[in-house]
C-alpha cells in the first residue's frame, strides 16, 4: 500500500520523522507531500524543505518526497496513494485533523485517511515550537533531525 503524508514541514520535526519511519512500516511505501501554501510565509523555502526530508529520511526505504499546490485528495489521487496519513499529537489536533478527514471524504470517496499518534517522546513537538527554541538559541537535537537542526542554527545565526 502507498500512503501519502502531507503537510509543510517547515521544518520537519522528529515527530514527522516518527510518523515517516512507522507509516512506512506498516503500509511500505510513503509519498511524503510538502505543501506549498502560498497564504503562508514558510521559514524554509519550499526547495530547502524538500532537501531536509530528502537527507532527514536516507535511512528509510521507500519514501519519496514531492510538492504540490491545491488540495491533498487530488495530490493523492495524482500520485496513486491509497491512504493519508494524519498525524495525531494530542487529543485537541483530533477534532480538526477529523473535519479535514471528513472534508477530504466528501471530495474523493475513494481515499481514507488514517491517524497514527506520534510517540509520546515527540508529542509535545510542533515546528512552531521547535522554531521558537532555535531563535532563542535553545537546545533542539532532541526535537529535530540533524540536517534541520543545521539549517536552523544557520537561519537563526543569520536572521536574528
Amino acid at each position: 500500500m502507498k500512503i501519502l503524508y502531507p503537510g509543510t514541514f517547515d521544518p520537519l520535526t522528529n515527530g514527522h520523522l516518527d510518523l515517516i519511519e512507522r507509516s512506512q512500516k506498516i503500509f511500505g511505501e510513503v509519498i511524503v507531500a510538502v505543501l506549498e501554501n502560498t497564504s503562508k510565509s514558510p521559514t524554509f523555502n519550499l526547495n530547502t524543505r524538500v532537501n531536509q526530508i530528502k537527507k532527514s529520511t536516507l535511512h528509510i526505504s521507500n519514501v519519496e518526497v514531492i510538492t504540490y499546490t491545491g488540495l491533498t485528495v487530488n495530490c493523492a489521487k495524482e500520485f496513486k496513494a491509497d491512504l493519508i496519513l494524519r498525524g495525531l499529537r494530542a487529543m485537541s489536533d483530533f477534532e480538526y485533523e477529523l473535519q479535514i478527514s471528513h472534508t477530504n471524504k466528501t471530495l474523493n470517496k475513494e481515499i481514507e485517511t488514517i491517524f497514527l499518534s506520534t510517540d509520546t517522546n515527540f508529542s509535545f513537538l510542533s515546528s512552531s515550537l521547535v522554531k521558537e527554541v532555535a531563535k532563542f538559541n535553545g537546545e533542539i537535537k532532541h526535537m529535530v533531525p540533524p540536517p534541520v537542526e543545521k539549517d536552523l542554527i544557520q537561519y537563526f545565526n543569520k536572521n536574528l
